[in-house]
């Protein structure tokens, strides 16, 4: 095993990026305060090839200059919106069919195993980084989602939060969907499937 160098990680382009398909996922920031947040949240949204970002409220946009420190361009290759008020985002989002899911610690928790392929597209909400999920929104919901965790906080950065939660949200839909959980484009892919013919 050797670390890859830069110029040996295959990724496509933007302009190939346009061209492919992205998974059924919309990213719902309500009222994030911090614009590094929002800019890691992006560029793991570019990761993750999720359909859309929904800045809402007072979450800076991801073409704001203080997102770009954290986004490090990503905000040019993944779809994003600002929307003043995400209570119109969901119920906008719940017209079209899409299951919508709370970030959020509830009574009722669930995580991204329990997904089932009827719940995609999904919007998952993430609420501000100190009251969560607005109460409003967490009505609309017709669930929640939480990460386990063992120590003794009772909460991540909410960055931290939505790229774990995105990521299991991915994964489960390419299990359920039967996809490759590497891209099929991965040149070392190939590599070690002719070296074990």
């Amino acid at each position: 095993m050797r670390k890859l160098r830069h110029e040996e990680i295959h990724r496509p382009s933007p302009d190939e990026l346009s061209g492919m398909g992205r998974h059924p996922v919309v990213l719902i920031l309500d009222n994030i305060r911090s614009a590094h947040n929002v800019g890691s949240i992006v560029r793991t949204a570019d990761a993750l090839r999720l359909h859309e970002v929904v800045c809402c409220g007072f979450t800076p946009a991801a073409d704001h200059r203080s997102v770009f420190k954290t986004s490090l361009g990503a905000e040019a290759t993944v779809p994003w919106r600002h929307a003043n008020r995400a209570v119109d985002v969901v119920k906008d989002l719940k017209a079209s069919g899409y299951h919508v899911a709370a970030l959020e610690l509830t009574d009722a928790p669930r995580t991204a195993d329990d997904v089932s392929l009827a719940a995609f597209p999904l919007a998952l909400i993430a609420g501000n980084e100190v009251d969560g999920v607005s109460d409003a929104l967490m009505g609309m919901c017709d669930s929640s989602m939480e990460i386990p965790q063992y120590g003794a906080k009772q909460s991540l950065n909410v960055a931290v939060a939505v790229g774990i939660a995105a990521h299991d949200l991915v994964r489960r839909y390419r299990i359920l969907t039967h996809q490759p959980l590497f891209s099929a484009g991965d040149p070392r892919f190939r590599l070690a499937s002719s070296s074990q013919t």
